[in-house]
């Protein structure tokens, strides 16, 4: 399989969101990475945009997830850190692969735990159309079927890649 070049789906991604703000009506955005991938996309997507000097939030997302109990805690879970107030803004979400859904649940139930957001956008480079909850981005670089055995990892910070893992069963 034939993986998209991150730079051109960043650039895709810019656009996209550039007019959706415009047909929003969103003057001043915040911007949260989910810990570590959404980071890096994050970090990418500011650059295309010409805003990387804005604040960037970091959501960790480890103590929201509904299989906490079965996966444990990563040894390099990190806090999350956002840089200003939540309340009545609107969040620009950004993920590096939406799968199933899960790990946006965990980022809202985080962010609404900081106040309540006017409006939460879903950015994800990839969307690889595996999903268990009813959560669908509203910015995407590209969406992808995959056989229930791959995965796609994305490598950064810079330059971005994507990896396409093969599962063992």
């Amino acid at each position: 399989m034939n993986l998209p070049q991150p730079e051109q789906l960043l650039s895709n991604m810019a656009s996209q969101l550039t007019e959706y703000l415009k047909q929003m009506r969103i003057q001043q955005p915040r911007f949260v990475g989910i810990q570590t991938g959404g980071v890096w996309v994050s970090k990418a997507l500011l650059k295309k945009l010409n805003r990387e000097n804005e604040a960037l939030g970091v959501l960790n997302v480890s103590f929201y997830r509904d299989d906490f109990s079965r996966t444990g805690l990563h040894p390099q879970v990190s806090p999350s850190q956002l840089p200003f107030d939540i309340e009545d803004q609107h969040i620009i979400l950004i993920d590096d692969v939406l799968m199933s859904g899960r790990t946006i649940r965990a980022a809202m139930n985080e962010l609404f735990d900081y106040g309540r957001p006017a409006s939460i956008t879903l950015v994800s480079l990839l969307d690889i159309n595996a999903r268990e909850l009813p959560i669908s981005p509203d910015i995407v670089g590209a969406t992808i079927d995959l056989p229930d055995n791959q995965r796609i990892k994305v490598r950064g910070p810079a330059p971005l890649s994507l990896e396409l893992k093969t599962l063992a069963h």
